[in-house]
């Protein structure tokens, strides 16, 4: 990919998390999701950790490769012409070292951006510390700097997730450490699994940078985040996950009412995905 375009989609992403509308930013995990996303107008997508190590038989949570990873999104960022920001999980390494490769190889993959959580197994004691992470930060900033794109980072904090902690302390701890990421050079701040109207109205006001909600059933609606100035709500492995839940309403019908009737309701037609696919490159 030509770096001078690269770095121009990433001036163009950091600017979607500065308004006037808040970025409802779709994840895909595939070519064929990518450019349906694309062509119904989204300005850029991020991609689905779980989604694509689910696709390729992996579970969710660093148990893909780095290389496995970065092959299906370098597919995607190649194959459409809006800016592609990838899930990378921990960054695939503990060192900041290996942060600097992680950059570097999702850069030279075609992504102008990540996401970078702070855990880096299945439970609380994995949380990184905070020490640690803001040196990976620092890394991460510094080589995409080198590489001559300004690489946009969205860190996050798995805090409330998990969850990590006693309940009572989790908001101070997950401002403790999003401040902290920010002043590492983060340029969005995530906290999944925070789902309450008046701990995200606090968030967006205590973290001092453009916040990050994971769009969830008990959320406010999205036009209430936006009104109280979320910049950046995320689908994740949601939408991901709807479709794997029409595979399986499918599978079902076809096994126990003989039918199947339920494989062309919604379905997109055979013609547009195969005219989405023979489209020239990016």
């Amino acid at each position: 990919m030509d770096i001078r375009i690269q770095a121009e989609k990433a001036v163009k992403f950091r600017k979607l998390h500065h308004g006037p509308r808040m970025l409802l930013l779709p994840n895909a995990w595939d070519v064929a999701s990518a450019r349906i996303l694309e062509e119904c107008g989204h300005p850029a997508i991020a991609t689905t950790s779980a989604g694509i190590a689910y696709s390729l038989g992996y579970p969710d949570g660093q148990r893909i490769s780095r290389d496995e990873m970065l092959e299906m999104v370098g597919r995607i960022a190649r194959a459409v012409r809006i800016p592609v920001t990838a899930d990378l999980e921990a960054g695939y390494g503990t060192t900041p070292k290996e942060m600097a490769e992680t950059v570097k190889a999702a850069i030279e993959a075609g992504a102008i951006g990540m996401n970078f959580e702070d855990i880096t197994g299945d439970d609380e004691n994995s949380q990184v510390p905070l020490s640690l992470q803001v040196e990976k930060i620092h890394a991460i900033r510094e080589t995409a700097a080198s590489l001559g794109v300004p690489f946009v980072l969205n860190a996050r904090t798995d805090i409330y997730l998990m969850p990590i902690g006693p309940e009572a302390t989790r908001f101070e701890r997950t401002v403790e450490r999003l401040r902290a990421y920010r002043k590492a050079g983060a340029d969005c701040l995530f906290a999944p699994g925070v789902y309450d109207r008046d701990t995200i109205a606090k968030l967006v006001k205590a973290v001092d940078g453009p916040l990050n909600i994971l769009a969830n059933p008990a959320c406010p609606p999205v036009g209430e985040l936006e009104k109280i100035g979320v910049a950046r709500v995320s689908a994740g492995s949601g939408i991901m996950r709807a479709a794997m839940g029409a595979v399986q309403r499918i599978g079902n019908e076809m096994i126990e009412k003989r039918s199947c009737d339920a494989m062309f309701a919604g379905a997109t037609p055979f013609i547009e995905l195969k005219r989405m696919m023979t489209r020239g490159p990016a």
